[in-house]
């Protein structure tokens, strides 16, 4: 009997969607599923629903719930972490903070000042996590969907022995909106995809083996509703040639390009219809909205009508080829780059193709980005490396370097300005850094 342990199983929507996937493979419908969180009234959520399922599906799986980490690694086949680290005060103080000095944020969660201040946050946890599970469970597949992603993987597969990936459906979700886009069925698209986390490429993207490329940028300049859905990426795409994973609100943060001033933000950042277009705050706004109403949000959540069938989520297919039936995957995934991207930093955090295999997980080489995006992504890469280095020695003036360079940031603001806003951020995150205590 496998054993699964999710971590943060209090990230609800999450826990409900790939407990599901798992549990439609044959080696998984009689495994024990494991729920830790340090919460215990969303604890009692993510174990209701898990129960719902089971139920549903007439499955032979065991649910445990406990607040207890050790108890829930001990033994594991596998590892799910969603966590987050720091209540809603700090987290909006990444976002507010850049915002007092001109530096308008969408999301926050990845780069820049506000991803670089959630990472310094959430790495001393992770790095805890994972001697946890060298110590409970040193064979176990761990896959992340923690965020910031490239920085946390970094830090993770450098300072322990654990096998571990980053996932973010960013990849998939955007290659099946290019084939609507174009009319075409999913399963006659191939692609090719490369870079790092929400900041990946598709470096070819075929409809039965032919170069679809000219057909989306057909769409996109002659259909207005598809331009407007995702106006800062489709401005890249149409720029750039190549199409970005992530959304617009995200990516809109990313690059000098669409935010250092209020009337590019007002053409670009406003208007679209797509999930989070660009406003400013946006995922900060909607944690406000459910603060008021978490527990009936919870309660719809956890009692919403439940659809057995497999969603596309890579966790389930993973953990069937690395610790179940053995049948090959291939995902995007983040890890390490030893040599996969040829233009981006040795040791960096890249996102590539990966094959999962049993007990394995094998990222595939890619070669060189196209020169041009080389240099875009290069820049995020290295300011990561450095926020990468800073908190692990607890360097702070390696962190204020990193932020010095962040293009929108740098579009902004001055070095002066910059290290003022930097001191104002350690200040907001005083009791979150122990690894920065000696500042105190």
């Amino acid at each position: 009997m496998k054993k699964i342990a999710f971590i943060g199983a209090g990230s609800l929507v999450f826990t409900k969607n790939l407990v599901r996937d798992l549990l439609t493979f044959p080696a998984f419908e009689a495994c024990t599923i494991a729920l830790m969180d340090i919460s215990e009234e969303r604890l009692a959520y993510a174990k209701t629903a898990v129960d719902n399922i089971i139920a549903a599906g007439g499955y032979k799986a065991k649910v445990e719930a406990t607040t207890d980490r050790e108890q829930a690694l001990t033994g594991a086949d596998g590892v799910v972490c969603t966590i987050l680290v720091g209540d809603l005060e700090v987290w909006r103080t990444d976002i507010e903070i850049p915002k007092a000095y001109g530096v308008d944020i969408n999301i926050g969660d990845t780069r820049g000042p506000s991803g670089i201040f959630r990472f310094l946050r959430t790495i001393p946890v992770m790095l805890e996590l994972c001697r946890d599970i060298e110590r409970y469970c040193p064979d176990a597949i761990f896959l992340n969907y923690s965020n910031p992603m490239a920085m946390l993987i970094r830090a993770m597969q450098s300072e322990s022995k654990v096998q571990v990936t980053g996932l973010c459906h960013s990849v998939q979700g955007t290659a099946a909106m290019l084939a609507g886009w174009i009319g075409a069925p999913m399963e006659e698209i191939t692609y090719r995809c490369a870079g790092i986390n929400h900041q990946a490429f598709y470096l070819d993207y075929k409809w039965k083996g032919k170069d679809a490329y000219p057909l989306i940028r057909e769409a996109v300049m002659k259909r207005p509703e598809i331009y407007n859905e995702e106006q800062v990426r489709n401005e890249m795409f149409l720029h750039l040639d190549y199409y970005v994973t992530e959304s617009s609100g995200h990516n809109s943060e990313y690059n000098a390009w669409f935010r250092k001033r209020p009337d590019l933000i007002e053409k670009y950042c406003t208007h679209g219809t797509g999930w989070n277009p660009g406003h400013y705050a946006e995922i900060i706004n909607y944690a406000e909205k459910l603060r008021g109403g978490w527990h009936k949000q919870m309660e719809e959540w956890r009692d919403s009508p439940i659809d057995l069938k497999r969603g596309e989520e890579y966790a389930s297919y993973i953990f069937n080829a690395t610790i179940g039936d053995g049948t090959l995957f291939e995902f995007n995934g983040n890890v390490r780059n030893m040599g996969y991207i040829d233009n981006l930093p040795q040791g960096c955090c890249v996102e590539v193709p990966v094959l999962a295999s049993k007990g394995r997980l094998s990222p595939i080489h890619v070669g060189a980005l196209p020169d041009h995006l080389a240099i875009l992504v290069n820049t995020s890469a290295r300011c990561e490396e450095l926020a990468v280095q800073g908190a692990l020695t607890g360097d702070p003036r390696m962190i204020y370097h990193a932020i010095c360079f962040d293009p929108l940031t740098s579009a902004v603001l001055s070095l002066a300005e910059i290290q003022e806003m930097v001191d104002r951020m350690f200040a907001a995150n005083q009791g979150w850094l122990p690894q920065f205590n000696h500042l105190t």
